[in-house]
């Protein structure tokens, strides 16, 4: 006889699959624990709308992982602040949780950290960082490690030593040099 799956049944099918069990197996098991019913026309054509329903869902999510991405990914550079030591090495690591709040706090987008693809990040600098939000929905984006109280900061470019003013005590020693 032919049924309609309600749940996934193992060695059987998927929720909404149109599988062949025996009567007895029908009536005994699958039926009783709601987890099968007939094949009549009417089911079927419930069926059909279910399936539609769940496509125009899956549909509606994937455009919406899409928006997330173009969002996540209109940011230039996210900055993070982190605990470092002398030569920029960082006293922890930073983890996919971080990354994530970053994310949120600036984008305004809430991303589960599991989506997050963080390779090692142990030292200040530009590191690029993958969020996979579908199948083929993803975002990359650059976070910029810097030292921790300085992520609000704008950063700026070195100026060279030619166009910098000199210094007052520059001068000093200077005239220092020159009087002896």
């Amino acid at each position: 006889m032919k049924v309609i799956l309600q749940q996934n049944v193992p060695k059987l099918g998927k929720a909404g699959d149109i599988v062949e069990a025996s009567n007895g197996y029908f009536r005994n098991f699958l039926q009783p624990r709601s987890l099968a019913v007939l094949a009549t026309p009417g089911a079927m054509k419930k069926r059909e709308e279910d399936v539609e329903v769940l496509r125009k869902k899956a549909e509606k999510a994937h455009q919406e992982a899409l928006d997330l991405c173009q969002k996540i990914t209109d940011q230039a550079v996210i900055r993070l602040g982190a605990k470092a030591g002398e030569g920029g090495k960082l006293y922890g690591k930073v983890t996919n949780k971080e990354v994530a709040a970053a994310i949120q706090k600036v984008c305004g987008v809430e991303v589960d950290k599991r989506l997050i693809k963080v390779d090692d990040i142990g030292a200040l600098g530009t590191y690029k960082v993958v969020v996979k939000l579908a199948t083929d929905a993803q975002a990359e984006i650059n976070i910029e490690v810097v030292q921790e109280g300085t992520e609000d900061k704008p950063s700026k470019p070195a100026q060279p030593v030619a166009d910098a003013e000199p210094s007052e005590a520059s001068a000093d020693e200077d005239e220092m040099a020159i009087a002896e």
